[in-house]
C-alpha cells in the first residue's frame, strides 16, 4: 500500500491505496487536525505499507511530527517522499517565476486536476485556510493564479479583530444583502471567496474553462458559484497518486 498525505495549514488529509492504482481509488483515507495528528499512526498499522508521499505546507515542526508519528508505525524516513513543486511534472509545466516558490499543494492539485479532465481548460480552486485559484491550459500550462484568506478565516479575522462582530461557527447563506450581522459577515465573506474566482475565470485565456474545487469549503462555496464548475474531493491527494505512479514505473 502507499500512504498519501496533504498537510494543510489546519488539517491533514490522507489516503491508502495500491501501489498500482489510479485515482481515486482509496482503500481507507481520512482527515484530522494537527492537534490530534498523533492518533494516525495506530490507524496505519494495521496497513502494509512501503511508501509515503507527502504534500506539507505546514513547515518543519509539522514535517518532524510527522517523521515521528510514521515511524511509530514502522516506517523509517527512507520510506517517506516529500513532493515538491517542479518545473514539469505528469503532462503539468509550471509557469511560475521560480518554479520551486509554488506550492507543492497547488501543483499537487493542478496534477489531480489534469488527471481528472486531461485536454482541458481548468480553473483549479482549493478552499481550505487560503483559498487558492490557478489556471491550466488545455496543454498542461500553469499560467498562474491567486491566493485569498479562505472563508473561515476570513470570518475569524471579523470575528477577532471587531469587537462587536459574533464569530461565525456555521456557513448558511439565507440572502446576500442582509438584516443582521452574523448574515452580513457570511454574505461578505462568500461573496469574497465567489468574486476572486470568477475575476480569474474572466481572466483564464481558455475559451470555456471548467472550474474544480476541492477543499474544506468547497461545498459552502459551491452553491453560491454562478459559473460551470464541479466539486471533486482530494484533488492534492490525486496528485500525488498521479506522480508516485509515474516515478514508480519511469
Amino acid at each position: 500500500m502507499r500512504l498519501l498525505i496533504d498537510a494543510g495549514n489546519t488539517r491533514v488529509k490522507w489516503a491508502l491505496t495500491a501501489s498500482d492504482h489510479s485515482v481515486p481509488v482509496w482503500a481507507a483515507e481520512g482527515s484530522v487536525t494537527h492537534d490530534a495528528l498523533a492518533g494516525l499512526a495506530s490507524e496505519l498499522k494495521s496497513h502494509d505499507i512501503h511508501a509515503v508521499w507527502i504534500s506539507n505546507v505546514a513547515g518543519d515542526a509539522l514535517a518532524r511530527q510527522l517523521i515521528q508519528i510514521l515511524g511509530g508505525a514502522g516506517l523509517p524516513t527512507s520510506a517517506l517522499h516529500w513532493f515538491a513543486s517542479l518545473p514539469a511534472c505528469a503532462g503539468v509545466r509550471n509557469g511560475y517565476r521560480e518554479p520551486a516558490q509554488l506550492g507543492c499543494d497547488r501543483f499537487a492539485a493542478l496534477i489531480g486536476a489534469r488527471h481528472h479532465h486531461p485536454d482541458r481548460d481548468l480553473l483549479v480552486v482549493n478552499a481550505g485556510t487560503a483559498t487558492t485559484v490557478d489556471a491550466l491550459t488545455a496543454d498542461g500550462r500553469f499560467i498562474g493564479g491567486m491566493i485569498v484568506p479562505g472563508l473561515g478565516t476570513m470570518a475569524r479575522s471579523l470575528a477577532v479583530n471587531t469587537a462587536q462582530l459574533p464569530p461565525v461557527s456555521e456557513v448558511h447563506l439565507e440572502q446576500t444583502l442582509a438584516d443582521n450581522t452574523r448574515q452580513a459577515i457570511i454574505s461578505g465573506c462568500i461573496s469574497a471567496q465567489t468574486g476572486a474566482i470568477a475575476q480569474a475565470f474572466s481572466q483564464h485565456p481558455g475559451r470555456s474553462p471548467l472550474c474544480l474545487i476541492s477543499g474544506g469549503a468547497a461545498s459552502f462555496i459551491s452553491p453560491h458559484l454562478e459559473l460551470p464548475h464541479q466539486l471533486v474531493s482530494n484533488l492534492v491527494l490525486a496528485g500525488l497518486q498521479v506522480a508516485a505512479l509515474l516515478e514508480t514505473h519511469a
